[in-house]
């Protein structure tokens, strides 16, 4: 259990970082990367379309709307631009392990 736990904590922060990449890749097109950058405001800004003090309803909108802004900027960038910033994010994780 822990070992899975591990695993997931490990490709979650590497998919950041591929983002972090992306959001700076000549290759990525310039929706893609305000679409991402919606994301991560969205995720870090203290309001919210529902305020998150409302309990049940507050969260949901935050677990529907970055996801879905993340997989319509995944849809834009091409294929092989993110398996470059893959590969950055993966070399980065082990510089830094």
């Amino acid at each position: 259990m822990l070992a899975q736990l591990k695993r997931t904590t490990t490709i979650f922060k590497t998919e950041l970082k591929a983002y972090r990449f992306a959001i700076k890749h000549a290759g990525t097109p310039k929706a893609a990367k305000v679409l991402l950058g919606a994301a991560v405001g969205y995720t870090l800004l203290p309001f919210d379309i529902i305020p998150d003090f409302i309990p049940v309803i507050g969260h949901i909108d935050d677990a529907i709307i970055v996801p879905l802004l993340i997989i319509a900027a995944l849809g834009m960038i091409p294929p092989e631009v993110m398996q470059e910033c893959r590969e950055q994010a993966r070399n980065a994780m082990k510089e830094n392990a």
